[in-house]
């Protein structure tokens, strides 16, 4: 799946408007929809797979590129403290089967103390 299959596809593209926060060549981080913490972003690659596992064995040096992003996001929406979180698998929470990361932060995370 990808291109006009894949939602992810359509806003790392343009074609879907979403609230961007930081772009490259390569990634997107948007605001999502239904946030679960004050800051909540998704740091996605506009090259489309599955799941973090299948990117980082096809491309292991953009999973550290989504990585820096991660920092630079979080440094700027909320002082450089974030969870980081990746669903893989519908049963693990994946409904968007394009990777992308979590990030969350703010005040108080949704989870406490881990």
């Amino acid at each position: 799946m990808s291109g006009n299959d894949c939602i992810f596809c359509a806003i790392t593209s343009g074609a879907i408007p979403a609230e961007i926060v930081e772009s490259t060549d390569t990634i997107v981080a948007f605001r999502d929809i239904a946030p679960k913490a004050d800051v909540h972003v998704l740091i996605v690659p506009r090259e489309h797979h599955a799941n973090v596992v299948d990117l980082a064995a096809a491309n292991p040096a953009l999973l550290a590129d989504m990585a820096a992003m991660a920092g630079r996001v979080a440094d700027a929406q909320c002082n450089g403290e974030f969870r980081w979180v990746f669903n893989t698998g519908p049963r693990a929470g994946q409904s968007v089967f394009h990777v992308h990361g979590h990030l969350l932060g703010g005040s108080e995370l949704p989870w406490g103390d881990a």
